[in-house]
């Protein structure tokens, strides 16, 4: 059998299985929505599209999916006990990082708005950004509740990590470390318990599934607008996320230095798969 592998198609391969495990190990980060992952690397409208007509979709997007799927499932099962230490040793650190990730997508996310767009009215973004900025800093606050976990808890954790898919800026981890079930779920997810991995897949499914079709209607029928009040809410929630305080000059520095090659990784891939895709 003759194997004739294009060099642009193995590098696009790879470069979404690197993009796949980025989403899948951030999605796990407190602070930072996982909605706001998949819209920072270009997958949330084919996604949308992938959850509301299946069939339809995959012909369409499979060769995108498969790839960031097998990354995803690698960064979300495999990372998750890293990104956990990771956080645990420098919240700080982590958090910068992140932010350039998601930021260094933003050139790209604009060129393609602008590009795909039949409107030049920004409005929409200038909204959605003061919006969702201002209501983080309000409901900002602290101290934490206790509950027990079990099962339907778990499935909660889901059904908040699903509403997180479809709502970016919507921080599902923030609302479980408050109650306490943040550390026993990414434990059970690490440690591969299906009576944790279980019920959370269920609640992802039975919360996202029935908005996704709404929001893919919405793409398909006003596409600048949707696309710009993405910009704004991805934008505002890793703005907001951006941690205000450090321990030391030596963590600050650290911080940047994360920060500028998180930023720097995430706009070379975007720059290498538009090179690919030309």
């Amino acid at each position: 059998m003759n194997l004739n592998f294009k060099p642009a198609a193995v590098l696009r391969f790879l470069l979404r299985i690197l993009q796949g495990a980025i989403v899948g190990a951030g999605a796990i980060l407190p602070g930072v929505s996982g909605g706001v992952l998949y819209a920072a690397f270009g997958y949330y409208e084919p996604m949308m599209a992938l959850l509301a007509r299946p069939k339809e979709s995959f012909r369409r997007y499979y060769a995108m999916f498969i790839p960031f799927g097998l990354g995803w499932v690698i960064g979300f099962f495999v990372f998750a006990g890293l990104i956990g230490m990771f956080f645990e040793r420098s919240e700080f650190l982590a958090l910068m990082v992140f932010a350039g990730l998601i930021l260094g997508t933003l050139p790209e996310l604009f060129r393609t708005s602008h590009e795909r767009g039949n409107s030049p009215d920004w409005t929409p973004f200038i909204i959605t950004f003061c919006a969702v900025f201002f209501a983080f800093r309000m409901l900002e606050g602290g101290g934490t509740v206790s509950v027990t976990a079990n099962t339907l808890w778990y499935a909660f954790c889901g059904a908040l990590w699903g509403l997180s898919l479809v709502l970016p800026g919507f921080t599902s981890a923030s609302i479980l470390i408050f109650l306490g079930l943040y550390t026993p779920m990414v434990d059970g997810i690490a440690a591969f318990d299906m009576g944790v991995c279980i019920p959370f897949v269920l609640g992802i499914a039975l919360t996202a599934l029935p908005l996704v079709k709404l929001v893919n209607r919405l793409f398909e029928r006003h596409y600048a607008v949707m696309s710009r009040v993405l910009l704004g809410l991805v934008l505002a929630a890793t703005v907001v996320t951006l941690p205000r305080s450090c321990s030391s000059f030596t963590e600050l520095l650290t911080g940047i230095i994360g920060f500028v090659l998180g930023y720097l990784l995430a706009a070379g891939m975007d720059k290498a798969a538009r090179k690919l895709d030309t």
